[in-house]
């Protein structure tokens, strides 16, 4: 009989719903949710919790999903314990450095964390060393392919309900479409908190100056440019960076390898980390070396509200309006533009049960069972 905190069983489920409204920026768009939640089970029965994203393509049915899980993750989760997977250090290397067919990895990092601080009794960011307890949300409309009325209404509202800063994504084609777009977030928020522009590596280093000195010219003060040019084009975001016209927020689309060679080159102002938990811990290990600021971007829930509260270099969470709190009990209050962590152990967030795909009901290999 083994420990109470080894993994013991897995739990899935899917979901497929449409978006409240279509989300993108100058490379893609998405009108529908596909998701898969992971629930990792000890043997004391405690559950963690993890979400499995596929942005543009729908998910398998939930018999194949849980096929593909058992044959890929479980076997290296079976019998270990959290603790022993959240701070584990690995040499990938060869055919063992390769992607799962699913986007399993980071629900198997937040749900073992999850479980790990649920057996330490304490909340994740404080298992992960939190001296606060809470950081500045702003709000990122996803707004690429919005009407002026419908980009108006979202950032109006975001601004009444005190969101501390605005972000909007750029790049169109037609330049004069992006100076439009924050003249409409100016008149909407009425100028208050700082604006950021995301341009999801749509131009070159020339034209993100171009861009950079007409949003000036137009009296539009640009707190940071987020990934203003591709992600490998380390000598282009240096060249930005020195120039000054506004603060480089990059490393977005690079895994640790490539953020630590962002680092290195001084190639960005702020690091820009998501939703895998040791991974993200790492990258501000990383940058607070470098003495760099972290921003949190998009996290499925802001289950990434955990590591923000715990990297000192974090002064931003991202928030995007996305329609997806029916999932969970209680998800995460945003009130006068901040963002507390949960109280009870755990990142905070549980599935509710009347709530996931009806056509199909999880059933799990013997091996797996709880």
């Amino acid at each position: 009989m083994g420990s109470a905190s080894e993994l013991a069983g897995f739990h899935l489920t899917r979901y497929q719903f449409p978006r409240d409204r279509v989300i993108g920026d100058s490379q893609v768009r998405a009108s529908e949710v596909h998701v898969a939640a992971v629930e990792l089970i000890d043997r004391a029965g405690r559950s963690g919790l993890g979400f499995a994203q596929s942005l543009f393509t729908p998910l398998p049915q939930l018999l194949e999903i849980e096929r593909l899980f058992a044959a890929e993750a479980w076997p290296s989760l079976e019998g270990r314990s959290p603790a022993s997977l959240a701070l584990a250090v690995r040499r990938v290397r060869g055919g063992n450095a390769r992607r799962m067919t699913l986007p399993f990895e980071e629900a198997i990092q937040q749900a073992v964390w999850d479980l790990f601080a649920q057996q330490m009794e304490q909340p994740l960011w404080r298992l992960l060393g939190a001296e606060r307890e809470s950081v500045p949300v702003y709000a990122s409309g996803l707004d690429f392919h919005l009407s002026d009325h419908d980009f108006v209404e979202l950032f109006g509202k975001a601004a009444q309900q005190g969101f501390r800063g605005f972000k909007i994504k750029v790049g169109h084609t037609e330049l004069e479409r992006d100076v439009h777009r924050l003249n409409l977030l100016r008149k909407a928020t009425g100028s208050r908190g700082p604006v950021m522009v995301d341009a999801n590596e749509a131009w070159t280093a020339q034209q993100a100056v171009d861009a950079l000195r007409t949003f000036e010219r137009a009296g539009h003060r640009i707190f940071w440019v987020e990934d203003p040019v591709p992600r490998d084009d380390i000598e282009g975001l240096r060249m930005l960076r020195g120039l000054g016209l506004s603060r480089v927020n990059s490393g977005e689309y690079l895994d640790l390898s490539g953020k630590r060679r962002l680092l290195a080159a001084s190639a960005c102002d702020m690091l820009n980390v998501h939703g895998q938990v040791s991974d993200v811990m790492r990258a501000g290990w990383l940058a607070n070396e470098c003495n760099v600021e972290v921003t949190l971007g998009n996290s499925f829930l802001e289950v990434g509200v955990n590591m923000a509260l715990a990297l000192p270099g974090v002064h931003w969470l991202e928030y995007s309006f996305q329609n997806f709190d029916h999932l969970v009990e209680e998800p995460f209050v945003i009130a006068a533009g901040l963002i507390r962590g949960k109280t009870a152990p755990g990142h905070g967030l549980r599935l509710r049960r009347d709530v996931g795909d009806k056509r199909e009901q999880p059933t799990l290999p013997p091996s797996v069972r709880t």
